[in-house]
């Protein structure tokens, strides 16, 4: 039975004509990023187009034009008149990118860097090497390999929380490892409180699950613990899952004091606080406070190479109690068997290779600033903070046309991540999260695009500000 998205649904999703344009091309652009950047799932179908009409206050022949143009690129599969569902276009144009940016196009809906190739080549030659000596076993590892264990918990240990090999659980990323604790600790119905903003793909596990996401909005500075707390106790949460270091999208960092508090509020409430620490690695202007397990060893962490060193590996771990991971290990084969054993020997190297960081750190520094002094330079008036680490700026713009800017930037060389694929209910459409994970003259490219496709969108700047303070945020 074909899934369906009713009017009501998604009426918020989609903002209100500017008048810029046709509005049926301006609704079909909308309706396009909504099912490239996944809040609209694929295979769905869409409202009827006078139901949508009627919801969105527009005329039918506004909504059966938009129709037409995702026919005609392929979002939508069915004659008119008929149910329509969404599906992915075809790749032979350049202004429609699909999961990929076609070449040409500058993907800035991607906040990873690419792999270090000598280090990586390395990590996997030496991984080759010694792969004989587990070649007489079976492969299944679903608590993973020891040496990638011992590994992982050295990292630990290292930034102040003692850890063992029978604390960590080996995964296939960090998607990957909070689908398995999401599996163990919650169930169909259950609350899960989440950062406002959050990353996505973790928004779209928590709904995978059955879950309903609570949003804490975060504070003008750092995170609302007083709000945090004031969540929990007014919706019992199973789980909760913030993201304290270089959060994905906003870059901030939680204080040592905000990470003992959100522990100590979440055992009040009885919470099970699952932290994901996967930019960690990346920080740029010092390194971040102790971890949050320190403060009590129930904490669940969550960690991957992904940002660090090559999403490619889809090497990531749990850093639990040893019974969490324990049950975790027995669970998981109703998911998987474990992850690939190349690719744990090698990502055991990179974690004891004491060089690739320090230069991955430089680079991001670099790129950050190139960044930084092109925005203050082609778009004055966007508002952001620098932050302190991670990959990406979250830039506040000077109207709500996050989504209208993702939906135009194509035809100007970009890919874009607008601000609502990181809030749970549509909002955010005055931010874009924009990496700084490209080399400087792609982001000359892609910055030069940014101001072309403002131009032609005719927002109104704020007063030229530069990047904000946390006042100016306020």
């Amino acid at each position: 039975m074909t899934r369906r998205i009713s009017a009501r649904a998604l009426a918020p999703m989609l903002p209100p004509p500017s008048g810029r344009g046709p509005a049926y091309r301006e609704l079909a652009d909308h309706l396009r990023l909504l099912v490239l950047d996944g809040r609209v799932p694929l295979g769905v179908a869409l409202p009827g187009e006078r139901e949508l009409a009627a919801a969105l206050g527009l005329s039918r022949t506004t909504v059966s034009g938009a129709y037409r143009l995702l026919r005609e690129d392929g979002c939508l599969t069915g004659r008119q008149g008929a149910r329509s569902t969404t599906a992915l276009p075809g790749r032979s144009g350049t202004s429609t990118p699909g999961p990929e940016a076609p070449d040409g196009v500058l993907d800035l809906a991607y906040a990873a860097l690419p792999a270090a190739p000598q280090a990586v080549h390395a990590a996997y030659a030496a991984a080759l090497q010694d792969l004989p000596a587990h070649l007489p076993s079976h492969g299944y590892s679903p608590a993973g390999v020891g040496v990638l264990r011992e590994a992982v918990a050295e990292t630990y240990t290292a930034r102040g929380l003692p850890t063992t090999a029978e604390q960590i659980l080996v995964t296939s990323g960090a998607q990957h490892a909070l689908h398995l604790v999401l599996r163990l600790v919650t169930a169909a119905g259950d609350r899960v409180v989440v950062d406002h903003p959050s990353y996505p793909h973790a928004l779209d596990a928590v709904r995978e699950a059955r879950c309903r996401p609570v949003p804490v909005a975060l504070g003008s500075t750092g995170w609302d613990v007083e709000g945090f707390r004031a969540a929990l106790r007014q919706t019992a949460p199973t789980m909760a899952y913030v993201i304290p270091d270089f959060h994905n999208p906003t870059g901030r960092c939680m204080t040592g004091q905000e990470r003992a508090a959100i522990v100590r509020v979440a055992r009040e409430s009885r919470t099970t606080l699952v932290v994901d620490e996967t930019l960690v690695d990346l920080h740029l202007d010092g390194p971040p406070p102790p971890p949050a397990a320190v403060h009590h060893p129930d904490v669940i962490s969550i960690g991957s190479t992904s940002k660090s060193y090559w999403a490619g590996l889809r090497i990531g771990w749990v850093r639990a109690a040893p019974g969490t991971v324990a049950r975790l290990a027995a669970a998981r084969p109703s998911v998987d068997m474990g992850s690939p054993i190349v690719e744990q020997l090698a990502t055991a190297a990179l974690l004891r290779d004491p060089d690739v960081l320090p230069a991955r750190r430089e680079q991001l520094r670099v790129q950050r600033t190139a960044l930084v002094a092109l925005l203050g330079e082609h778009l004055p008036g966007w508002r952001f903070e620098v932050p302190p680490g991670g990959l990406s700026l979250w830039a506040e713009l000077p109207e709500p046309v996050g989504s209208a800017l993702a939906a135009l930037a194509p035809r100007h060389g970009l890919r874009l991540a607008a601000g609502p694929r990181f809030g749970v209910d549509g909002t955010f459409e005055r931010f874009l999260r924009l990496p700084f994970t490209l080399p400087v003259a792609d982001l000359e490219r892609a910055v030069s695009g940014l101001a072309r496709a403002d131009a032609a969108l005719g927002s109104a700047p704020l007063d030229p500000v530069g990047p904000a303070t946390s006042a100016q945020l306020a």
